[in-house]
């Protein structure tokens, strides 16, 4: 026996509709550099990695944003594509003491990731805004 399924297809009304394009890789770049994705003047964090909760500027609220570990990935990622490449080519080429080669690379490899891991997260957080995601849409019921 054979069930067939009528299901009414889905309608969003214009009011639902997102009300203005968000340019993705700005926001992104906004978020890089501390700034408000939206109007790019606020603050975004009041600590190092803790984001304020709306920017002081346009009053955009923060609180709904979902960075989680991501940012803390992404700059395991970005880190070890730079340090690895580097330490093999000296450790091949020159074969230096492996005690000189932690006094050189983990200290480099600290001090990159701590410059990098509040510009990603603002990046993300960024990314978050241009795509509505999570608390950052205005139209979502849920609000």
């Amino acid at each position: 026996m054979k069930t067939v399924v009528n299901r009414a297809p889905i309608v969003w009304p214009s009011d639902n509709a997102p009300t203005e394009d968000r340019n993705v890789w700005q926001a992104m770049w906004r978020g890089f550099r501390g700034r408000c994705p939206q109007c790019g003047e606020g603050k975004m964090f009041r600590g190092f990695l803790k984001t304020a909760d709306n920017c002081s500027h346009c009053g955009q609220d923060f609180t709904g944003h979902r960075a989680d570990d991501l940012p803390a990935y992404l700059v395991i990622v970005i880190v070890g594509h730079i340090v690895v490449p580097i330490a093999l080519s000296i450790e091949t080429n020159f074969s230096p003491p492996v005690m000189l080669q932690l006094a050189i690379y983990l200290p480099i490899t600290l001090f990159a990731s701590l410059a990098l891991l509040q510009p990603v997260k603002g990046a993300v957080v960024g990314l978050q805004w241009a795509f509505r995601m999570h608390g950052f849409d205005e139209n979502n019921p849920e609000k």
